[in-house]
Parts: C-alpha cells; sequence; structure tokens
C-alpha cells in the first residue's frame, strides 16, 4: 500500500467523484463493461467453479477470486444511477477501505434480542448471523404483520430485513410521494409491533 495515503476517502470525495466521473449509459455498463469484464477476469484468475458447492472453500481458489474481484473494482469502478457516472478508487484507496472497515457492529438492542455481527472469513467455525424476513420483496398489506411475525417467531432468526408495502391504505406508495413516506413509517411500526408480540422487541430492524 502506498506510504502516502494516510486515509481513506470521505464520503464527500466519493459525491465528487460521482460528479466528475466518467459519463457511462447505464445499459452499456449492465451489458457490456460488467459481463466482458467479468468473463475476461474469470479466465485471467483460472477460476472455475464447482457447481455442487455453492460456497466455494478451496484456499487457493478463495484467494483468486478475491484477486479477480479487487481487480475487477479497480478497474471497473462503482456506477451512481443518479448521475450515471462512474467512481473510480485505486487499489490503494480500496485496500485501505478494507483495512479500516469496523470487524463487528451490534444489530438490534439490549442483551436479550441484540446480536454481534463479527467479519468472517473463509471456513470460519462462527456462526453468522441469520436474517429473516422478505428482504425488500413487496408483500400485501392484510397479510405485512402476519408475515413478518412469522420470522419474528422463529429462534434460529437473528434480525429482520423487512419486505415493503405494496400498497398502504390501498394507495400506490410512488416515489417521491407523500404514499411512500407513510408506507416506510407502517413498515416500521409493523415490524416492530411483530417483533414485540413475539417478545423480541429489543431485536434488530
Amino acid at each position: 500500500m502506498s506510504k502516502t495515503l494516510t486515509q481513506r476517502p470521505t464520503v464527500f470525495e466519493a459525491y465528487e467523484r460521482s460528479l466528475k466521473g466518467p459519463k457511462v449509459d447505464e445499459k452499456v455498463w449492465d451489458f457490456q463493461i460488467i459481463p466482458q469484464t467479468a468473463k475476461r477476469l474469470k479466465e485471467k484468475h483460472g477460476i472455475v467453479m464447482d457447481k455442487r458447492k455453492m460456497i466455494p472453500d478451496d484456499p487457493d481458489l478463495l484467494k483468486r477470486l478475491y484477486e479477480a474481484g479487487l481487480e475487477m473494482l479497480v478497474e471497473c469502478g462503482i456506477y451512481n444511477i443518479d448521475t450515471g457516472r462512474v467512481i473510480h478508487w485505486s487499489k490503494d484507496e480500496v485496500l485501505m477501505g478494507v483495512a479500516t472497515a469496523p470487524r463487528r457492529c451490534r444489530i438490534g438492542e439490549g442483551p436479550l434480542h441484540s446480536r454481534v455481527m463479527t467479519s468472517r472469513i473463509g471456513n470460519d467455525p462462527t456462526p453468522p448471523i441469520v436474517q429473516g424476513g422478505p428482504t425488500g420483496a413487496p408483500c400485501n398489506e392484510e397479510h405485512f404483520f402476519g408475515i413478518h411475525e412469522s420470522y419474528a417467531k422463529e429462534g434460529i432468526v437473528d434480525c429482520i430485513v423487512d419486505g415493503v408495502l405494496a400498497t398502504v391504505n390501498g394507495y400506490n406508495p410512488a416515489p417521491d410521494s407523500p404514499w411512500e413516506v407513510l408506507a416506510g413509517r407502517q413498515e416500521a411500526m409493523m415490524v416492530r409491533m411483530a417483533q414485540a408480540k413475539c417478545g423480541r422487541s429489543g431485536m434488530g430492524l
């Protein structure tokens, strides 16, 4: 890592790069740049996945996957849909971000139902956090509460990643509308109520 790089880039630097980075059409990014780069780096690093294993555990393969991923991030950057521009980071900046990233965080509140999420490595014996929920999928307004209650009841579930209301009071919660704001409020309230009903008020959301 470069000796001149002493701190990771700030959110302000990321914002400026999202305004000044190379202009790229979203379809070109999605259907040309990303798949073509991934294919080339897959061949370069000799990555062959065993379809019988969902999660690879071979140390050498894991190393090559990491190297390919790092190279792809540095080469392609990050696409900002709102500005239609690419945010580029140098290899040193990416590695600095990885080195200074938090290694643990607490999800939820209180000693009973909160959970500590820690960074894990390949073949790590530490059990992962189990996140339950529709995870952003649209949910029927009538059944929203019951769906999330069913997740909160399961002891194996550590925290909930909620779904979204397909309608709120019968209306479409379209982006940038007052109904969208109400839907977000209703979603949070109903999930919290579902957790409380199951005796898991401190559960993460």
